[in-house]
């Protein structure tokens, strides 16, 4: 057999290989790390994906929190896992997108070092101060800002996370001397806001929306360019009185670079089935989320 018949039939039978490995996909558990701490809007929405898709998939998809380092803790985990589909990554706008910029040795690469599944969903942030603060407008907290330069603290889920950017944006466009409070995540963030140690946060929209309901914390403007379905009648900021200013944040699914592509497709497949349910999408609509389900082409893009 000559050398070209030999590559032929070997790479027919790595095809074969391939389309076996994604006929019998998943035929175990799946791993989806989220790297924060449970509590904040990565954990929330990806619990909720990782339940449905295991029921769509047959197999368990089993959340696993590695928190740290805004996020490249369990990003770089998820980058250096092996990819046979059997890890995957529920990202977010910081370590995927925003970090690159911030530290000066990343352990990964955002782009080369995954695969995406799809865009799963987008939110706006919400500015909340604890109802000890007196101030329930964008005006009043500008007003106290600066009528008590460097004694308002604003809370954040890490350095570069949309938390933090939120905050310093809305430092520099109002001119607000209010001091950043980073934490390893939304859900430590968000004890010491609920307890007043920390007076606001610019939290996720589903961090948010359980304690906004209740009482614990109040509302003052959503930091997107238009108003959210969850909160109607909340103004944004940029209408609240900070001319310009607009923030969000977006989660998605990735995979381990050189995942095969029929497995890609069959997450995305499975993601996109279940985003497209009305229940589902009520769900996440009803904590803040704006479902979307896209393309791998499109969510890499």
């Amino acid at each position: 057999m000559g050398f070209h018949a030999v590559k032929a039939c070997a790479l027919a039978a790595l095809a074969i290989s391939a389309s076996a490995q994604a006929q019998v996909y998943p035929a175990k558990p799946i791993r989806m790390i989220v790297a924060y701490p449970p509590g904040g809007g990565t954990d929330i929405v990806g619990r909720t994906v990782a339940q449905k898709l295991g029921e769509t998939l047959g197999q368990s998809v089993l959340v696993e929190n590695r928190g740290g380092a805004s996020g490249n803790i369990g990003t770089e985990l998820a980058a250096r896992a092996a990819p046979d589909g059997y890890t995957i990554l529920m990202g977010n706008v910081a370590p995927n997108a925003i970090n690159v910029s911030l530290f000066k040795n990343l352990p990964f690469d955002p782009v080369a070092d995954f695969v995406p599944v799809s865009l799963v969903a987008s939110t706006p942030n919400i500015l909340v101060v604890h109802p000890s603060t007196p101030a329930r407008t964008v005006k009043e907290v500008i007003a106290l800002a600066k009528a008590k330069p460097g004694t308002l603290n604003f809370a954040s889920a890490g350095v570069g996370s949309s938390s933090h950017l939120a905050g310093e944006l809305f430092r520099i466009l109002a001119g607000a001397d209010i001091v950043h409070v980073p934490y390893k995540g939304a859900g430590p963030a968000m004890v010491d806001v609920l307890s007043g140690q920390v007076q606001l946060y610019f939290a996720t929209m589903p961090a948010a929306m359980p304690h906004v309901k209740s009482g614990k914390l109040a509302p003052v403007a959503v930091t997107s360019s238009r108003r959210s379905q969850a909160l109607p009648d909340l103004p944004t900021t940029a209408e609240a009185g900070v001319p310009g200013y607009e923030a969000s944040t977006w989660y998605g699914v990735l995979a381990p670079a050189h995942t095969p592509a029929a497995v890609i497709a069959r997450l995305h497949e499975n993601i996109v089935k279940i985003l497209a349910v009305p229940e589902t999408r009520a769900r996440l609509a009803d904590q803040g989320f704006e479902p979307v389900g896209n393309s791998p082409e499109e969510f890499g893009a």
